[in-house]
């Protein structure tokens, strides 16, 4: 019974710090804590309404990560995501995804290709009605079921977070018309290589939409 206790009170423990980390990583990735700005322990904890340790493991954590930079006796500050690490991120993520479709094509499933076909569907009827809040968590729910379709839980997890990294650019991005209905078509193209299990065009594919979108960020001058 008390090595029960123990186990949970550690479970709860972990969990805190985990909801801590996640709820500052985002706030720093989508631009609520902006580059340079010191993150203070007990104004986080407060807002949180949590004790200073979690924060402070947070913030150690997100300093590993490159997100923070802790100056010792001074404070810790956002460090933020480059552009040249925003570009590095979509290289990086080009040979990856690549990877993922082509695994997928190998191991999706029926369901998982009927869901990232309404996916499709839904983000064309959603570009039409300008409605770009809707096609940024249909984006994110295209790739998380890609990421799962490649049974592989190591690269799900590379690629999730790869993919968290650079959502405030995804949100800018797919917030453009004609970008938001290319990217739908170059979702579109990769499924169909995925039905057809061409493993190879479908890597091919995913790649090229990752560098179409570095190419739209620096068309752009993100």
């Amino acid at each position: 019974m008390e090595d029960n206790k123990i186990k949970s009170a550690n479970t709860e423990q972990y969990s805190l710090r985990g909801r801590v980390f996640n709820q500052i990583r985002e706030n720093i990735l989508t631009g609520v804590y902006k580059e340079k700005e010191e993150l203070k322990e007990n104004t986080i904890a407060i807002a949180l309404g949590v004790s200073r340790t979690p924060v402070r493991e947070a913030l150690r954590q997100l300093e590993l990560e490159g997100l923070v930079h802790i100056i010792p006796n001074k404070g810790a500050y956002v460090t933020g995501i480059s552009r040249k690490d925003i570009t590095d991120i979509y290289v990086i993520r080009s040979y990856l995804e690549g990877l993922c479709a082509k695994w997928a094509s190998e191991n999706i499933t029926d369901a998982q290709i009927e869901e990232l076909e309404e996916i499709i569907f839904l983000s064309e009827y959603n570009a039409k009605k300008e409605r770009y809040e809707q096609i940024v968590e249909l984006d994110n729910r295209f790739h998380e079921i890609l990421y799962k379709a490649s049974s592989s839980k190591i690269l799900n997890h590379v690629l999730t977070d790869f993919h968290h990294y650079v959502e405030r650019i995804r949100m800018i991005t797919l917030s453009q018309a004609y970008r938001a209905t290319q990217s739908n078509e170059e979702h579109t193209a990769i499924l169909n290589a995925i039905k057809l299990r061409n493993g190879d065009l479908a890597e091919s594919l995913a790649h090229e939409h990752m560098m179409m979108t570095i190419k739209n960020i620096s068309d752009q001058g993100i």
